[in-house]
């Protein structure tokens, strides 16, 4: 008679918990996929396209020059975020997270994913009018509230 048959149910039953076990062991040692480094890839959008040409209304700064301005801080759910934006020409040329999420691994994993597509974001919008980034939400809310902050008080 086979191993396997009915002459010896407790083998099949140890060999079906010892399959399971192994299995469970498996996928707890699998490592969570972490997204790629792009903070530094980003780049600053390219000046070609000129709309420059819309007005910027009639605040109370100089349409030349160069001003950097850091916008309030914004407290979020997970933690602080602020930003800095650069002007110039009425063109926004830069823009920093000065203080975001950065407390434990997964607020490091989500921002630093959420942080340079914002800027992205930003910087093609020159406004604070940008998407919020999937999963990252109150960042995302924490930055467009600090950003329009700062240009309110660039005067754009």
């Amino acid at each position: 008679m086979h191993a396997l048959r009915k002459s010896r149910p407790s083998r099949r039953i140890v060999l079906a918990s010892a399959a399971t076990v192994s299995g469970v062991v498996m996928l707890l040692a699998l490592k969570p996929h972490t997204a790629p480094e792009v903070a530094a890839a980003v780049a600053p959008a390219p000046s070609s396209s000129s709309s420059s040409g819309s007005s910027t209304g009639g605040g109370g700064t100089t349409a030349t020059g160069t001003r950097t301005v850091t916008g309030e801080s914004v407290q979020t759910r997970w933690g602080p975020v602020q930003v800095r934006v650069t002007v110039r020409n009425g063109k926004i040329t830069d823009v920093t997270a000065v203080t975001y999420p950065q407390e434990n691994p997964r607020d490091q994993q989500i921002n630093a994913y959420a942080v340079p597509q914002l800027r992205s974001e930003a910087l093609a919008a020159q406004s604070a009018d940008i998407d919020t980034v999937s999963g990252a939400t109150y960042t995302s809310d924490g930055y467009r509230q600090s950003l329009q902050s700062a240009l309110d008080s660039a005067g754009l």
